[in-house]
């Protein structure tokens, strides 16, 4: 791997604004997943060292949250500035221990520091309110103060983004925050503390705790169970974020939870047809299919569904697949093993239950964690990929005949964080966007995220948005003045 500035590649977690070891000294690896080579190694750490990163925010909060939203969006700034000149590496240590292609890399680190461009700003556009009082000596105001210490717990399949979209509206808050990054992706999380560190954010406002899949269920504990903790964001499975949630009920911590999706992908018979083939390229096969908006059932009606799905294997079959940073590779490996075996395991249930394979189907002659893009045809409601998230390069064809049916297919699911579909008819258009009960509807796109419009979802999909304006006010808390006696 190589890197313009290779003191980007860290090998210390960073607490309270120091760059440090486990206290046990020990270690745990980080690999590519594209050949499963050794990239580095970063500390094991457990709940020692998360109090002390939670204390270090403690102390460091009580200042920041003193400054002005200016001089708090100067850093924030700076920190943005840096990540766009430093977009490049940080693109090829995505790339290297998470394996998305270069270019979704590099687009990411793009992303990722828009966020904090975006907060930045919003931090001068936190207002409170006067309110009409109901007495005359009484003068009543609303003013909206920051949570205080935040802890955040990260994915590994958007191992920048999904930080900065945290850390951004937190710190320009006023907040502190612990992140604990995904075990698979640590090394993207650290080299952003380090730009942190460059552009001036005063120490202990940002720990980075590493931690493997065992020690993070230690560090996950200590978040929720620290009473100086007031907020968790939390991007991840259902599952686990059941989990955090009941750990952070003792505590009434404020929750930010994005979770699981099960992502509608829907084709109308008046849809342009080759605007919703690459539509459903971006959405599905981004990343090998590994977001959580990805499109994960594709629903087309009846009278274009052959027409659609010959369009759509003709685009999957022109796919590169191989390492990121081969040029022109436009799907990656798989995080791991466990990835592949799901996928697999949804494409065997579809088969032995009647689905027809279109293409791929099977583990890409590279080996390893590679996987073929696969499009299955005649998916039935009854398969295990019309109820569980794939999170794979799998494209599974569903039939409809009418707007009643595809809707009811499409919400038919505890999940509701995005969905998708394309139609030219406006009345159609505005019926199905109200009633798909998802937090986000992208309408003839396949491509819904950016940092101005708010993310999140409905249903066991989540709880509270990031992004937007509305991403701030998750950091914040309303207060409420009342001031008597100035009648006299």
């Amino acid at each position: 791997m190589q890197l313009k500035d290779p003191t980007l590649l860290r090998s210390q977690a960073f607490i309270g604004g120091q760059w440090q070891s486990a206290d046990s000294g020990a270690t745990f690896p980080v690999t590519n997943p594209a050949d499963g080579s050794l990239i580095g190694t970063v500390p094991l750490m457990g709940a020692a060292e998360t109090t002390r990163a939670i204390e270090a925010a403690r102390v460091a909060q009580a200042a920041w949250r003193r400054k002005t939203a200016r001089e708090r969006a100067q850093v924030l700034r700076a920190w943005y500035d840096l990540m766009l000149a430093n977009a490049d590496d940080l693109a090829v240590l995505m790339t290297t221990e998470q394996g998305k292609p270069l270019a979704e890399a590099r687009g990411e680190a793009v992303y990722a520091a828009s966020f904090l461009e975006w907060f930045a700003e919003q931090a001068k556009r936190v207002h409170g309110d006067v309110l009409a009082t109901p007495a005359s000596d009484k003068r009543l105001l609303v003013v909206k103060e920051p949570v205080g210490v935040c802890a955040a717990i990260t994915p590994w399949n958007f191992p920048l983004a999904m930080i900065t979209r945290k850390a951004g509206p937190a710190l320009a808050a006023g907040c502190a925050m612990v992140l604990k990054p995904a075990e698979d992706t640590p090394l993207s999380a650290l080299a952003l503390a380090l730009l942190a560190e460059r552009a001036g954010l005063p120490a202990g406002l940002l720990s980075v705790v590493t931690g493997d899949a065992a020690s993070s269920i230690e560090i996950g504990a200590e978040l929720t169970g620290s009473p100086v903790v007031r907020k968790l964001s939390f991007t991840g499975s259902t599952e686990v974020g059941r989990i955090l949630m009941r750990q952070s009920a003792p505590t009434i911590k404020k929750l930010s939870l994005e979770l699981g999706g099960n992502a509608p992908f829907i084709v109308f018979d008046d849809a342009d047809l080759d605007a919703a083939v690459e539509g459903a390229m971006a959405s599905k096969y981004r990343n090998a299919g590994q977001t959580c908006v990805c499109a994960n059932r594709l629903y087309v009606h009846d009278k274009v569904y052959d027409a659609f799905a010959q369009k759509l294997v003709a685009a999957v079959k022109t796919l590169k697949v191989g390492h990121g940073l081969e040029p022109g590779v436009q799907q990656g490996p798989l995080i791991n093993e466990d990835a592949v075996a799901k996928v697999e395991q949804h494409i065997a249930d579809a088969l032995g239950k009647g689905a027809r394979l279109l293409t791929g189907g099977k583990r890409h002659d590279l080996g390893g964690t590679f996987f073929e893009p696969t499009v299955l045809a005649n998916v039935t409601p009854d398969m295990v990929v019309a109820k569980q998230e794939t999170f794979g390069p799998l494209a599974p064809l569903f039939r409809f005949t009418s707007d009643e049916e595809v809707v009811n297919m499409a919400n038919d699911t505890e999940f509701g964080l995005a969905s998708y579909f394309f139609s030219r008819d406006i009345g159609r258009i505005w019926r199905v966007a109200e009633a798909l009960e998802y937090g986000m509807v992208g309408i003839n796109t396949g491509l819904i995220s950016n940092e101005v419009a708010p993310f999140g979802g409905v249903k066991q999909s989540g709880l509270g948005r990031e992004g937007a304006s509305y991403g701030i006010e998750e950091y914040l808390e309303v207060k409420y003045l009342c001031m008597g006696g100035v009648d006299r």
